[in-house]
């Protein structure tokens, strides 16, 4: 039975959950665990939840798979608190990283060679090398194929390897860019297959989206604030609280790991559409004899107009994440009129740029 102040936790289907702690520390969450209002029960799914050695803050070790210019940042960002190592598949792009330059620019000279010096940062290929870590991120690539499908074998190969060197009571955290579902539909059964282990039993997971916004030096990776969020609860906490550890500006703690990609997934699809209306009032304008910039300059006049300027979307994140989008809601059977519309014409935007400069 259970007191008045427990309930059930989702981890267990018999174990009470300890009565809600105010503060969403990975201490007060073990401390959580091990005392409650019945006499120092234990609970059993929770229990797991935590290696032996216990993964309080000081504890935890964290392994960042994909050292590209999400992983990268964020992974010498986490080093500045956490011991940290960095995986790739890359060998010249570890050596690089190594010898202290990272070519993508994300990170300067000396803020990564600081972590390598001053906090021991660690990039390697080498898989044993993050096998005792136990609070993995994975952030790789999220591409489409030729048909503007997604793609996500970055994400399967990843999740393999995170099934290669996870053990009990481990926490793995994806960033990529996906649709809502993928995470626990598509990752974890990868997971459990190659560890053996099974989810939200032996090990948990989470979600935190990554908005590396790639060249801005303004808003970097420890001033965003991060959408954070866990397999259980308590989960949602040690994520939620290892993330606040590195981050300025805090986060953001969504109810799901759903919730939490499917937020991801539409902020750049609604970027996307905006992007795609200005363009053809652009369209439209020029046809006028009309200069848009203008236009807009007086539109921006009022309180709650929205000020997008007219140009071309590329790049890995605004061009792709809204087939993300769209493939996921086609699947249920509805037809994404306006994301599909606004992909039409913000990719056929390049021809008619050139064209507009020919003539």
């Amino acid at each position: 039975t259970t007191t008045r102040n427990s309930r059930i936790c989702p981890c267990s289907s018999t174990a009470p959950l300890l009565p809600e702690v105010a503060t969403a520390t990975i201490a007060m969450a073990i401390t959580m665990v091990m005392h409650t209002d019945m006499g120092g029960v234990l609970m059993e799914g929770t229990r797991r939840m935590i290696k032996s050695h216990n993964n309080t803050m000081k504890q935890i070790k964290i392994g960042v798979i994909g050292l590209g210019y999400v992983g990268l940042p964020l992974a010498r960002l986490f080093s500045t608190k956490f011991p940290t190592v960095g995986y790739d598949l890359n060998q010249r792009r570890v050596d690089a990283l190594m010898a202290g330059h990272d070519d993508t620019l994300e990170v300067s000279d000396d803020l990564l060679q600081d972590a390598l010096v001053n906090h021991r940062f660690k990039c390697t290929s080498n898989l044993d090398d993050i096998r005792d870590c136990n609070f993995y991120v994975v952030a790789v690539p999220t591409p489409v194929d030729k048909n503007n499908a997604p793609d996500l074998r970055p994400l399967y190969g990843a999740s393999e390897t995170v099934g290669k060197v996870i053990s009990k009571g481990d926490i793995v955290v994806y960033e990529s860019t996906v649709y809502p579902g993928v995470t626990e539909d598509e990752c974890i059964p990868v997971v459990e297959r190659v560890s053996g282990l099974k989810y939200n039993e032996d090990f948990f997971a989470g979600y935190s989206p990554e908005r590396i916004n790639p060249g801005d030096k303004v808003h970097t990776v420890e001033k965003i604030l991060k959408i954070t969020s866990g397999s259980t609860p308590e989960v949602a906490d040690i994520v939620d609280s290892v993330y606040n550890a590195v981050l300025t500006n805090g986060t953001h703690k969504a109810p799901s790991l759903k919730v939490a990609e499917a937020a991801k997934v539409i902020e750049n699809s609604q970027r996307d559409i905006n992007i795609a209306f200005v363009n053809e009032l652009s369209k439209i304008f020029t046809l006028m004899g009309i200069d848009t910039h203008d236009v807009l300059e007086a539109a921006g006049t009022k309180w709650n107009f929205i000020n997008m300027n007219p140009g071309l979307v590329g790049g890995h994140c605004i061009s792709v994440d809204p087939y993300y989008l769209a493939q996921c809601a086609q699947r249920l059977g509805y037809n994404p009129e306006i994301i599909l519309a606004g992909r039409r014409m913000n990719d056929g935007m390049g021809a008619y740029v050139a064209d507009q400069t020919i003539k």
